[in-house]
């Protein structure tokens, strides 16, 4: 498997879930790291920083960039997920961010689990879904 880090993340734009996490990706803030084997891209990572008068859906403050991740299924069982988080956490603390957010739904478990063997503890709720927080 090979890494790619990416200064803008290619996604679904039709889904407003993801089209918040990407339009106005700021390269010199924001942060993508990207999955790829010998069939392309299998899975992707990235971090943004929002303002509190425009949050996505696991915010927390403005100097904590939320999460945002997909995994393809041939790459899912893999350790995809896991690796792509431990990049982007690494980058978080190498950088001086006093953490990373994120949001995930209930029934999510696989997602959790990966989460909470990263750090991550539920300090919130929106919706059908938890925000969660590791701190650095």
């Amino acid at each position: 498997m090979n890494w790619q880090t990416t200064s803008f993340v290619d996604a679904d734009l039709d889904r407003p879930e993801f089209a918040h996490y990407v339009v106005g990706f700021d390269s010199a803030r924001d942060h993508g790291v990207v999955a790829v084997d010998g069939d392309g891209p299998i899975g992707v990572a990235w971090v943004r920083f929002l303002p509190a008068d425009d949050p996505g859906y696991g915010f927390v403050a403005e100097d904590v960039p939320e999460l945002r991740m997909a995994v393809d299924e041939r790459g899912r069982g893999r350790g995809i997920g896991t690796a792509l988080l431990a990049r982007l956490l690494d980058t978080g603390r190498a950088a001086g961010w006093p953490g990373v957010s994120l949001s995930v739904e209930d029934g999510n478990t696989g997602a959790r689990i990966t989460y909470e063997r990263a750090g991550f503890r539920t300090v919130g709720r929106n919706g059908d879904s938890d925000t969660m927080l590791v701190r650095f």
